[in-house]
């Protein structure tokens, strides 16, 4: 099956929209959404709301004492929790959606026996940013939708929602299936938001990448950053969508986005294109 594709890169990379690929519908961006949070957390700690080595504990009360885990932990993935959430449901088909609320509250309270491994050893933990996300919400009474508002696309001159949970359903670009009828979405509005549920357009995508990591416009980029050699990247996927956006140290940035194909696949041709791009 064609995959709808969409590249869109510095000077020298061609834009392409393939296979009915639209980059200005919004899709999911998956994991892309942990660059966001991580951002929001940056800002509020420049603003000294809180502070990056502030225990969870200060900003979630029932948490039990002496987790040693702090917000820094949860951005870098270094606090011992581990990438998925105890006990959720095994069906590929939608498996957050019984993440709830409640499930989150519950497990707060328990977090030192969800805690598997040390503090301050790398595990990825989508957990670990939706307790962040909660902590965040907590320590500025904001939902996340708010705290992305205005933290991340006020500062960058960019319209409210254009990164959201929510979009209008006639603004999405949708899978569907070999016979045309859409196929079903993971359920991440609930507390797994901030690890992953975000939708934005690819051309929004590439320009928060742009302000936040080429020209860092808000500073430092973000904990939530990966980091190889001299590129600074972040990818994500969901069950009919990935993204890989990345840059060099010298410019050169790249943006792909594919519904239904592999998501290694996607990194795969994000990697190679910006390989092959010259420098701006």
């Amino acid at each position: 099956m064609l995959v709808p594709t969409c590249v869109l890169g510095s000077t020298g990379i061609q834009e392409q929209a393939t296979n009915d690929h639209d980059p200005d519908k919004f899709v999911e961006l998956g994991s892309f959404t942990k660059v966001v949070t991580g951002t929001v957390l940056h800002r509020l700690a420049a603003a000294g709301t809180l502070a990056l080595d502030d225990p969870i504990e200060k900003w979630l009360p029932e948490v039990p004492g002496g987790t040693g885990i702090t917000l820094r932990n949860l951005a870098d993935h270094t606090s011992g929790l581990p990438r998925l959430p105890p006990g959720l449901d095994a069906s590929p088909a939608d498996p957050y959606a019984s993440f709830t609320d409640a499930s989150l509250a519950d497990l707060l309270q328990e977090l030192d026996k969800v805690v598997s491994g040390p503090t301050g050893r790398m595990e990825y933990s989508n957990l670990g940013y939706a307790v962040l996300g909660h902590a965040l919400s907590v320590a500025t009474g904001r939902t996340f939708q708010l705290l992305v508002n205005e933290h991340v696309l006020a500062p960058l001159g960019m319209a409210a929602q254009a990164l959201t949970a929510t979009p209008t359903p006639e603004a999405r670009l949708v899978p569907r299936s070999i016979f045309g009828r859409p196929r079903g979405l993971w359920s991440m509005t609930g507390p797994i938001l901030p690890a992953g549920g975000l939708w934005g357009t690819p051309r929004t995508a590439a320009r928060l990448l742009v302000s936040l990591v080429v020209d860092q416009r808000l500073g430092e980029p973000a904990l939530s950053w990966m980091r190889t050699g001299s590129s600074t990247w972040h990818n994500g996927a969901t069950r009919n969508s990935s993204v890989f956006g990345g840059a060099h140290t010298d410019g050169r940035w790249v943006l792909v986005h594919r519904l239904h194909g592999n998501p290694g696949r996607t990194d795969r041709l994000a990697l190679k294109v910006l390989k092959e791009a010259n420098t701006p």
